[in-house]
């Protein structure tokens, strides 16, 4: 069994949440658990990639201190890359154990955040700890405190151990009504592939560069008679390999333009045109510069996407299809 700790404190010596984990640690490595911990301190340019840690879990703890206010940013950070990049089908399947302390007002309400973020993931959520502590060498050196830990580790070893069923909640329909309307399905590998794209400063910092570069060979490019739209129009046309049976429709948002680009594709047959389509299967939006990168065949629609540099929304594979439909050539 395998039990991963994600702390959200800032490390503090004094920090008594520290302590609560040390204590459920020892409890878990005597009953011979591999505890795995991960101090999102020391974490905070690679967040996006920690879900992937996740795989081979059966159990999590969130541990975090309320200092002032809330769960902290480290920890909201890590909720919000499990939400984006995390492999639901897994989390599902994950119990977790949310531990909380506060020197000041919050703990409570802390619990429960975690509690409810979990729960619209997909997780399952157990019965947690949470402490007021005021002084925290009286907190670590009280026996009774150490023997409550203690059981409430043991409790969590136990559930695991026998896959209890919980008692369903109503943020799982909250969580399936928001998936359904707000966020792309992707696979595993993809959603991984994603995450280590987001946590690379370098390849971001690269990319910009390229579309500064391209964008101001392509300005050069153009001639001043041409409408800016009508060539994209025309690299769509010249460059289109229909695939038979398949029919979709893209409409691209070019934001700093204020314009968005219709691809209607039915078979054989190419529309493109400036205008309105919102029932597409694909709604994307991006800049102009990166469109330019795409039609000179620098980066692919897909690419674009998982860069960051083009959000969409929509059908997945018809997103992925794209490329297939129009195949650039490097300019």
């Amino acid at each position: 069994m395998t039990i991963n700790i994600y702390y959200g404190g800032r490390g503090l010596i004094e920090d008594p949440t520290l302590y609560v984990i040390g204590k459920f640690t020892e409890v878990l490595e005597e009953l011979r658990v591999e505890v795995k911990k991960y101090n999102l301190y020391e974490e905070k340019n690679s967040i996006a990639m920690l879900p992937k840690t996740l795989k081979e879990a059966d159990g999590v703890i969130l541990a975090t201190t309320v200092e002032w206010m809330g769960i902290g940013g480290n920890m909201m950070q890590f909720l919000d890359a499990c939400w984006l990049y995390g492999d639901k089908e897994k989390i599902e399947k994950l119990y977790m154990l949310p531990i909380v302390t506060a020197s000041t007002y919050g703990e409570r309400e802390a619990l429960l955040t975690l509690t409810q973020a979990w729960e619209m993931l997909g997780g399952i959520p157990c019965d947690g700890m949470s402490a007021y502590v005021d002084d925290y060498v009286e907190f670590e050196t009280n026996g009774e405190y150490s023997n409550t830990i203690e059981k409430m580790a043991e409790s969590f070893y136990r559930v695991i151990n026998q896959k209890r069923k919980m008692l369903p909640a109503s943020n799982i329909v909250i969580r399936n009504n928001l998936l359904k309307s707000s966020s792309i399905v992707l696979t595993p590998q993809e959603s991984e592939q994603l995450s280590m794209y987001v946590s690379d400063d370098a390849y971001v910092k690269k990319q910009k560069e390229d579309i500064e570069e391209l964008a101001q060979i392509y300005k050069e490019m153009l001639n001043g008679d041409i409408e800016v739209g009508q060539e994209f129009i025309r690299n769509l046309k010249e460059n289109f390999n229909p695939i038979d049976d398949f029919s979709a429709s893209y409409a691209i948002n070019l934001s700093d333009i204020k314009k968005t680009l219709v691809v209607d594709i039915n078979g054989n047959h190419l529309k493109c045109y400036y205008g309105e389509k919102a029932d597409a299967d694909v709604i994307a939006k991006t800049s102009r510069d990166v469109m330019n990168k795409l039609v000179l065949g620098r980066i692919t629609f897909q690419g674009a996407f998982m860069s960051g540099e083009l959000t969409a929304k929509g059908n997945f594979k018809t997103l992925r299809t794209f490329d297939q439909v129009f195949q650039f050539h490097i300019l």
